[in-house]
């Protein structure tokens, strides 16, 4: 989907409804739009938005953001993924708990999968966690599942994240993806493959991201039905 975050989603294009949601609970001044689109930049100039232009060849959205930390301030970094419109402010909270609670360790956050047609799509990546929700794995196969690949219980990735400075620097030294980032196409793996834990936090369901052009539809749908 080219030029994905300037989608218009009722009238606003979505990368300006994302940094209104992570505005209902962060200061405006420490929001910050990563793009290495000039379109982009520009909208967010036209909607008051600070952004800071990258470059062109990041691996990944978290090599984004480990580029923004070499010019920024802090310590610690919460990425919201552009293509989350109706994401919950509420959730940006409970990350900014979790980084007190678990100083120096990377977090993302987690929901449960309640729709079997969910657990099946390739677009949602699965994670399996230990008992005190470090990550195990995270897949866009069907996991876990049984002998017969039945859909019992199983959680989804929600694109929220929080990274101490120490590991993006790890993680932007890497000139290429790691194996097993690369086959699933999912970055957290990365920090896994380097070694770290990575911490699961459970966020609220209320997250839709867009992916493929079938979601909009879904996602205007909920911007109208929660007044967005």
């Amino acid at each position: 989907m080219p030029g994905k975050p300037l989608l218009d989603l009722d009238g606003i294009p979505m990368v300006v409804r994302t940094y209104r949601q992570c505005a209902k609970a962060c200061p405006r001044e420490k929001i910050y739009v990563a793009t290495d689109d000039p379109r982009i930049e520009e909208v967010c100039g036209a909607y008051g938005i600070q952004s800071i232009r990258t470059s062109s060849n990041c691996l990944t959205g978290t090599d984004r953001v480990a580029e923004c930390a070499r010019r920024l301030d802090a310590d610690v970094f919460i990425n919201i993924q552009g293509d989350e419109p109706v994401f919950n402010p509420d959730d940006i909270s409970r990350l900014i708990v979790a980084i007190n609670q678990y100083p120096g360790e990377v977090l993302n956050g987690v929901c449960k999968i309640h729709e079997e047609s969910q657990f099946r799509s390739v677009n949602t990546p699965k994670v399996v966690m230990r008992a005190d929700n470090r990550l195990l794995y995270m897949s866009r196969a069907a996991i876990p599942t049984s002998k017969k690949q039945g859909f019992e219980t199983a959680w989804r990735q929600v694109c929220a994240y929080a990274f101490p400075r120490s590991a993006l620097e790890a993680f932007i030294a890497q000139p290429v993806k790691t194996a097993l980032e690369q086959i699933e196409d999912i970055e957290i793996l990365r920090f896994l493959e380097l070694g770290f834990e990575v911490r699961m936090i459970a966020l609220s369901e209320d997250s839709i991201a867009v992916d493929v052009p079938e979601d909009v539809a879904n996602v205007v749908d909920a911007i109208k039905a929660r007044g967005l």
